[in-house]
């Protein structure tokens, strides 16, 4: 019997010795390399990442930017002396620009109130949507 007839001879499976990397037989083909020759990725330069656009960043600022200019108009609308309290004196007077001071307080812990509450839905609606996008 020739040598091509030959049982091979055992392999040791010691981790220190070096092991040659096995051959596929001859009729088979090796996987190909790399990315396929229409693809986009073929040209050698990597595709450029998508510019991220911040639409959700830019809304929530100016939904801030509104609920700001509404919180100073509303406590501006409060100084000086309210219509209904010209033409009052001492005590009355005194308790009609009170009562109007309440008021305006009142009016803009509201839209206080209001914008933080806008701001929780804004957050949470942000979440699901990150959660909904994201990349597996």
């Amino acid at each position: 019997m020739g040598r091509e007839h030959r049982a091979q001879e055992p392999q040791s499976w010691d981790p220190r010795e070096p092991q040659t990397p096995a051959r596929p037989p001859d009729g088979w083909a090796a996987p190909p390399q790399g990315p396929p020759a229409g693809s986009p990725h073929h040209g050698g330069t990597p595709p450029q990442p998508k510019k991220r656009r911040r639409i959700f960043l830019w809304i929530f600022l100016a939904i801030q930017v509104l609920f700001l200019i509404w919180g100073i108009t509303g406590a501006a609308s409060g100084s000086g002396t309210p219509e209904d309290c010209r033409g009052l004196t001492g005590d009355n007077l005194k308790l009609c620009e009170d009562a109007d001071d309440v008021g305006t307080t009142i009016g803009v812990g509201l839209i206080i109130g209001l914008w933080a509450a806008v701001d929780v839905i804004l957050g949470f609606t942000y979440v699901v949507y990150r959660l909904a996008t994201r990349r597996a």
